[in-house]
């Protein structure tokens, strides 16, 4: 019986040497439940789209109706790339505002333009150009991607026009919702699906679509310094957290 206890308790050093040392990972954020019902796990034809994680809702990131004193006629929608927000002009001096990720596409157009047609699951296809300059990342999707989570444009795509032309200029969803809030390499302007999904139920064919200048962002939204987490903050609560800090 000593034998054997001895044995057990050998196993038992055992593992406890094994047992991981590390502390328990920490449970994610708490959610407000309108959040959660708001940016939570859903189905829509057929597609499975993830809830977005807590930790990516920060109360600048998360739509939201505010005050807006624009003289776009209601319905407008309103892209400042330099700011990374999207607007929906409302009634009554009201906008619901929309965080956004900014490609390098997202740049490339300002201006009036307009939207004949939207889609949802959207088919993708890179340029010419992107097959040309990265043969072997989009080489083999030169034939075009069905829409899904996996493909570029997410779960909707916003088409503007100007003069009858297509910009090339797209507003949609995501695969990557870590990237809202900042600025990309690619794409155009990109809405967490959940959001997409919200203001494409929001709007009729022709909806009127304003791009801000950086001018214009300067004008409106104040001077805003990129983060090296690669968000946007006003450089004036920057400058003051910094004085803090040297303080």
């Amino acid at each position: 019986m000593r034998g054997h206890a001895a044995r057990a308790g050998a196993m038992l050093l055992a593992l406890a040497a094994c047992a991981s040392t590390e502390p328990p990972a920490e449970p994610p954020p708490a959610i407000r439940p309108e959040l959660a019902a708001m940016y939570g796990a859903m189905e829509d034809n057929g597609h499975h789209i993830p809830a977005v994680d807590p930790n990516l809702l920060t109360g600048d990131k998360t739509r939201q109706m505010m005050d807006y004193w624009t003289d776009e006629k209601p319905g407008t929608i309103i892209v400042d790339p330099h700011a990374r927000y999207l607007y929906q002009v409302r009634p009554g001096n009201k906008a619901m505002r929309y965080a956004v990720a900014v490609g390098a596409a997202g740049y490339g157009f300002t201006g009036e333009a307009h939207i004949p047609y939207q889609r949802d699951w959207p088919s993708w296809k890179p340029t010419d150009n992107m097959v040309a300059t990265q043969p072997e990342l989009y080489g083999p999707l030169k034939g075009g991607l069905r829409g899904g989570v996996d493909n570029p444009l997410g779960s909707r795509a916003l088409y503007l026009y100007k003069g009858g032309r297509d910009t090339m200029y797209r507003i949609h969803g995501t695969m990557d919702p870590s990237s809202i809030g900042k600025a990309t390499s690619a794409g155009c302007i990109r809405l967490f699906n959940q959001d997409i999904m919200d203001l494409f139920d929001e709007i009729p064919s022709g909806t009127a679509v304003k791009v801000r200048t950086r001018a214009e962002s300067l004008a409106l939204e104040g001077p805003l310094v990129e983060l090296p987490n690669g968000y946007l903050a006003p450089a004036g609560e920057v400058q003051t957290a910094e004085a803090q800090a040297a303080q």
